[in-house]
């Protein structure tokens, strides 16, 4: 074989070489830009679908509290135009009216500080500072705030809590863990009942777990996955009596998130209801 021939034959192969080392090359790209297609497209549904949940929840959320605002609203309302009108009214009247009228603005402050308590818990988490926090204080706090409640309703609570329980944390939301589950427990589980507070399992180098619990009537199974939705309604006419918001179980699991835990309920064997949640230390 000739010298030029050799030559040629070489330059062929380089040739051929490069040209499947350059059509692997643009194989590669083009799988790579495929898959970063079909990845965005990808991300792109799923901020669509995130988006219309987003859009569906705050549209449940605005009906909800256009719904909870109609009856205190409508209330108050009623006993102004009474008050108002051409009929006397006597003073006994009066008092009992202008009381009822207060009773219902209390509700409508009240659902409002807690519909805008939700909404930063979930929208501007960084708002909240944190610091050195003592759980057993603000839950104590909490206790006495309620005791007068709790009296009327003839019900003792327990507190067994440690009395070293730290952790880095926001106090105003986790005093509202335990003002808004033994509020609930006072209003719910019946009159007589017992209300406690404890560990359920020894402290690990992450979390603490506590355990708060009630003796009185538990709830229905069936609404136990739903316990913390927000404006869930288990005792409609006793819900609206106690002048609750609706919200206080979904702002307890909320502020449990934030301070990196977990929380869950069953009915407690012998009777009543109990919340087992974490605290993350730090």
């Amino acid at each position: 074989m000739s010298t030029g021939l050799l030559i040629t034959v070489s330059l062929l192969g380089i040739a051929l070489v490069m040209l499947v080392w350059f059509a692997f090359r643009l194989h590669k790209q083009v799988r790579s830009e495929q898959m970063l297609r079909a990845e965005a497209e990808k991300s792109k549904q799923q901020i669509i679908v995130e988006q219309t949940r987003n859009r569906q929840l705050k549209q449940e959320m605005t009906s909800n509290i256009a719904h909870e605002l109609k009856t205190p609203v409508s209330s108050i309302r009623g006993y102004l135009e009474i008050l108002l009108g051409d009929k006397p009214v006597d003073e006994e009247q009066r008092h009992y009216f202008l009381e009822r009228c207060y009773s219902q603005t209390l509700r409508l402050s009240n659902l409002i500080n807690d519909v805008s308590l939700i909404n930063k818990l979930e929208e501007a988490q960084d708002l909240f500072t944190k610091e050195s926090v003592d759980v057993r204080i603000l839950a104590e706090e909490a206790m006495v705030e309620l005791a007068q409640s709790a009296e009327e309703h003839h019900i003792t609570i327990l507190d067994e809590l440690p009395s070293n329980i730290v952790v880095t944390g926001n106090s105003m939301l986790i005093y509202s863990i335990f003002r808004n589950l033994i509020e609930n427990a006072i209003v719910h589980a019946g009159d007589g009942v017992t209300v406690g507070m404890d560990c359920y399992q020894p402290e690990d180098e992450g979390h603490y777990y506590i355990h708060l619990y009630d003796t009185g009537r538990g709830v229905d199974n069936e609404y136990l996955p739903r316990l913390f939705d927000r404006f869930l309604r288990i005792d409609e006419g006793r819900s609206r009596k106690s002048g609750g918001t609706g919200l206080g179980l979904s702002i307890v699991k909320h502020a449990v998130m934030f301070h990196g835990g977990d929380i869950y309920a069953k009915n407690r064997d012998g009777g009543g209801l109990e919340f087992f949640f974490s605290l993350k230390k730090t």
